[in-house]
């Protein structure tokens, strides 16, 4: 959840709607992504897809009465923060294209059946992603490759997987330039960093990664949740084997962070960890941020 959560009091939230200059205004993850600036590909349905549309001209640009440049929805995992925004795509005038793996879509036609809601409005033309192997590519996505990489993560608290958790609940992916042969690692839910987790960064330009949580026990000692970073999926940014400590060992790789959660003391600009973050030459993400390859 991004500052400021609708029900949360916590300093961040407090200071975002008091219009702290400290504190940007986020909406929750997703990206957008582009080969020609015409055709876009939407990476996860956020709650807040509806603002994000409507402050990114781009992406609404259309010759026709109806319709916008978004031509296809890939879906990272089955998070109801990262699927929920589909529900708010329901006006579309052609079916809905959804790349997403046979985990994923499992969860979304059975145990949150928003697959086969969608069939009683647009449509959906569901695109299942089986092989982590071979980069595969979108049809409106002239130029561009993806590979998808199965990450080490659970499935959402609402499948009946939980517990049992199987490759393609949750992915990375990287976007391969094909002319150029740069590309952008993207994997907003990173909870272990696994030797081909390491082996995508490296090989990758751009890192687009988790920052959602700075410490192992954040939510517990702000009073905010019982779980700790890793038992809600997510590495911390601080601490041994942190995602900072992880980042540094890529000091010449353009370092981003996604999906930072509204109590993360990062988001206060002049804090200590901001300040970290600084040293280090990481970014945080924010609305409009926009990365070429």
């Amino acid at each position: 959840m991004a500052p400021p959560q609708w029900n949360c009091h916590c300093d961040n939230c407090r200071a975002a709607r008091a219009g702290d200059p400290r504190i940007t205004p986020r909406t929750q993850s997703s990206i957008a992504v582009s080969s020609d600036g015409a055709d876009w590909l939407l990476v996860n349905a956020s709650p807040d897809v509806l603002q994000q549309l409507r402050h990114n001209a781009m992406l609404t640009r259309c010759d026709s009465l109806r319709g916008s440049a978004i031509t296809a929805i890939l879906l990272m995992d089955a998070q109801i923060d990262h699927v929920v925004g589909l529900f708010m795509l329901r006006e579309s005038h052609q079916r809905l294209v959804i790349p997403a793996t046979t985990s994923v879509l499992e969860d979304l036609r059975t145990a949150l059946p928003i697959l086969p809601t969608l069939e009683h409005y647009c449509g959906v033309a569901v695109k299942p992603i089986e092989d982590f192997d071979t980069p595969f590519a979108i049809d409106t996505l002239a130029g561009l490759q993806l590979q998808a990489l199965p990450l080490s993560s659970k499935a959402p608290p609402y499948s009946p997987k939980r517990s049992r958790p199987t490759p393609g609940d949750n992915i990375g992916v990287r976007f391969i330039d094909a002319a150029s042969g740069r590309s952008l690692f993207y994997a907003p839910g990173l909870g272990q960093i696994d030797p081909q987790v390491l082996q995508a960064m490296q090989d990758a330009d751009v890192l687009l990664v988790d920052g959602r949580l700075w410490s192992e026990q954040e939510m517990q000692t702000l009073g905010l949740g019982r779980k700790t970073a890793s038992e809600m999926g997510h590495l911390p940014l601080s601490g041994p084997e942190g995602m900072l400590e992880v980042l540094a060992r890529f000091p010449h790789k353009r370092r981003i962070l996604t999906h930072i959660n509204n109590s993360n003391p990062a988001l206060c600009d002049g804090s200590a960890e901001r300040q970290a973050l600084e040293a280090a030459g990481i970014e945080l993400a924010f609305d409009g941020m926009e990365i070429e390859l």
